[in-house]
């Protein structure tokens, strides 16, 4: 591997290995390190440990499954081809599907202006906002919907759908995503008008100078606006200003890593993320 390259991904490892150590508690199963979140929240996953001598064996994954079986979490898996590439025939000897999406990382000279992708605004939520919960619940009701009909083509499911899938969020949730918000662990956005409510959204999350956009999604029905790509220029332009420096996402197929190519995103390798096959009748 090409000595820049590796360095490149050498960040981006201590990257994933940091993110959910703040808010889940680690734990080391062969060449694998199991993430399991403390209190609410999304599951975690697992992936290669920083300091493993060798590739995670067939067996460090069947432990791993064990234990998540155990915990009642996801048998979820996730790691880079690049830096782990013997992994990817294990997963799949084990029975785990595996996708495999495009790993890309921002060029800065070539983010255009959001204002200039779409027609809707798009709004940075700021950690004092008095509408902050009623922000967020719309921000993950969007992508709920947005995610429960992949891929990039126009569809039915619009403000409706989006406002029955709207669930509170708890005190602690909600002070959770103050806090980060507020000392720049977290970045959120969303875009809409007054008269549709908010139609596409998305979030980053950073450590030091390295941050990934992740969760953007626009709802079916307002699809071929330019809002996936709006919102992506926003948070990846309010990443630089904050000193970031390196800022990537994965995107979940060839025809959304289009969508990032004209925001100024460049493909440099292969994100894997490993989950149990389908049990086919």
């Amino acid at each position: 591997m090409d000595p820049a390259h590796k360095a490149l991904f050498d960040r981006l490892e201590h990257f994933y290995d940091a993110v959910p150590r703040d808010a889940a508690r680690a734990e080391e199963h062969g060449g694998l390190v199991l993430f399991v979140r403390e209190g609410t929240g999304w599951p975690f996953y697992a992936r290669p440990r920083l300091d493993a001598d060798a590739a995670p064996s067939l067996a460090d994954v069947a432990q791993v499954r064990e234990r998540q079986r155990e915990l009642g979490l996801p048998e979820a898996f996730e790691w880079v081809h690049e830096t782990t590439p013997d992994l990817l025939a294990v997963a799949r000897s084990a029975g785990l599907s595996v996708l495999e999406a495009p790993l890309m990382v921002l060029d800065p000279a070539a983010l255009p202006d959001p204002a200039a992708l779409a027609d809707v605004p798009v709004r940075v939520l700021g950690p004092d906002a008095p509408d902050l919960a009623a922000d967020v619940a719309a921000g993950r009701a969007v992508a709920a919907v947005g995610f429960s009909f992949p891929g990039t083509g126009r569809g039915d499911a619009g403000p409706g759908q989006r406002d029955a899938a709207m669930t509170g969020l708890d005190v602690a949730a909600l002070d959770d995503e103050r806090v980060r918000i507020a000392d720049g662990r977290r970045l959120s956005v969303l875009a809409g008008t007054p008269e549709e409510g908010p139609l596409a959204s998305g979030m980053a999350m950073r450590v030091g100078d390295v941050a990934e956009i992740a969760g953007v999604a626009t709802l079916p029905a307002a699809r071929r606006r330019g809002l996936g790509a709006a919102v992506t220029a926003t948070l990846a332009r309010e990443l630089l200003a904050a000193g970031t420096d390196l800022v990537f996402l994965s995107a979940g197929s060839e025809d959304i890593a289009r969508v990032y190519l004209r925001v100024g995103f460049r493909r440099i390798g292969t994100a894997c993320i490993a989950e149990p096959a389908p049990v086919l009748p």
